[in-house]
């Protein structure tokens, strides 16, 4: 059985892209989280090239970078793409496009599935990056009859997509009425439910990001576990 070492889930947007996918195609793994700042960096049997997570063993064999880690997938299990050749073309361009941009939604938006916050400004690059997650979900959605990006299933490239709805919910920021309902559609998913009911009741705080989160906005309110003490990493 696979094993997939991820990180904290209040914080972990990388971690959560292949949970979710192999969540929601019913693909079995054992999970192993590493709490930020504790263990994964003091090693153990996390072994990832990157020093990073996620990180995916399959027996012997190990595969690190979520991207990597759904194609390799997709060598093995059916639905992680789409079916249809267009929609697997379209659908490989969005989650790549995801994986390696929107770096002002990530700075400025930082995952913190527990907390409501209020942005204290919207750069004009960050509203570029929500303008433009705003019109693929719309293309998407139009183009390939939804409910889900790519078609009727869930596939990888709605994985990809998990950690910018809960960003949505973290930060409210704007989207349209169909890019909204897409949102929603994808928190209301068993797997980004139970992803967030463990997010909340994490206890472990990682100064670091937590500073980076209060960077950019104000905390409105903290809906998580009450950090316990010798629990924070």
């Amino acid at each position: 059985m696979y094993t997939l070492h991820i990180g904290n889930k209040n914080y972990s947007s990388w971690s959560l892209r292949p949970w979710i996918l192999m969540r929601e195609l019913a693909i079995p793994f054992t999970e192993r989280l590493h709490v930020f700042g504790a263990s994964f960096d003091k090693g153990g049997d996390a072994k990832s090239p990157s020093g990073r997570v996620p990180v995916l063993h399959d027996g012997a064999r190990i595969v690190w970078d979520s991207l990597a880690i759904a194609e390799y997938l997709a060598e093995r299990h059916p639905g992680v793409w789409p079916r249809d050749d267009d929609a697997r073309a379209w659908a490989r361009s969005a989650a790549a496009e995801m994986h390696s941009g929107y770096g002002a939604l990530r700075t400025w938006c930082s995952m913190s599935v527990g907390t409501r916050m209020k942005l204290r400004q919207v750069p004009e690059a960050l509203r570029t990056d929500i303008a433009r997650i705003d019109a693929a979900w719309n293309e998407g959605l139009a183009r390939f009859g939804g409910p889900f990006l790519a078609g009727k299933p869930f596939t990888a490239v709605d994985a990809f997509f998990c950690p910018v709805a809960f960003r949505w919910q973290t930060y409210g920021f704007e989207l349209s009425p169909a890019a909204r309902a897409y949102a929603q559609r994808l928190l209301a998913l068993p797997g980004m439910s139970d992803w967030y009911a463990a997010g909340l009741a994490e206890p472990y705080r990682e100064e670091a990001h937590e500073q980076e989160v209060l960077e950019y906005a104000s905390l409105v309110q903290d809906l998580r576990h009450k950090a316990g003490a010798g629990a924070t990493a």
